[in-house]
């Protein structure tokens, strides 16, 4: 059972999110809080596995009450609630340790497969705005000291150009389109990437791209 704490401020939501996370089986709300410290107090108290925490909140914001979180459980995946206006904020809630967001128009589909995805340990990323703020990122990152690890595993340059399509939110149809393959082919070459990476979904090809630096 992967045990989620839900942040935001606007109760309707928080109610709306709780409803569609406790339709699937493998999932359980274990709390509700307003802002970023009645988090940390559900996650000192209660120990989710997964913490959606909004930004924009009165006393304490969820850039804050990220960091208080990881810095005490760093344990806890903390995912960012967002809009697609918010990508400065969301750049700074993953310096402060988040492990990803997804935008607040997503569908429960989505919704639950993030949250567990989450829970596996992979950072998640919705397609708007994910290219600017990884930007940001690896922007950040270049001008600091780092060591790279090398991607052990070979990948063609059409699939490394692929995937870092999927990173950049295009959809199937597009990456099609831009690289004159039929629907089909776009989609077989995609199942095969997923399969070398040992990998389940596009969320999870963003995440290994982000990982990665290949975009």
């Amino acid at each position: 059972m992967i045990r989620v704490a839900i942040v935001d401020d606007q109760k309707l939501l928080s109610e709306s999110l709780k409803s569609i996370i406790e339709n699937d089986h493998d999932l359980k709300v274990i709390g509700c809080a307003s802002n970023g410290r009645e988090a940390l107090e559900i996650c000192s108290s209660s120990k989710p596995d997964i913490v959606l925490m909004d930004i924009k909140m009165p006393v304490c914001d969820g850039i804050e009450g990220t960091r208080m979180i990881k810095e005490k459980y760093p344990e806890i995946k903390v995912l960012i609630l967002t809009t697609f206006e918010d990508d400065q904020n969301v750049y700074e809630a993953l310096k402060n340790g988040a492990d990803g967001y997804i935008l607040k128009d997503i569908t429960p589909e989505e919704l639950i497969q993030a949250v567990k995805n989450a829970s596996r340990g992979f950072s998640i990323f919705s397609r708007s705005p994910f290219g600017s703020v990884v930007k940001k990122i690896n922007d950040a990152d270049e001008s600091a000291e780092k060591n790279d690890n090398p991607i052990s595993i070979d990948l063609k340059e059409r699939e490394v150009e692929i995937i870092r399509m999927i990173a950049e939110g295009m959809s199937n149809k597009e990456i099609a389109s831009k690289l004159c393959l039929s629907f089909g082919r776009t989609k077989n070459i995609i199942s095969e990437i997923l399969a070398k990476l040992d990998l389940s979904d596009r969320n999870q090809l963003a995440s290994f791209a982000f990982k990665n630096k290949l975009i």
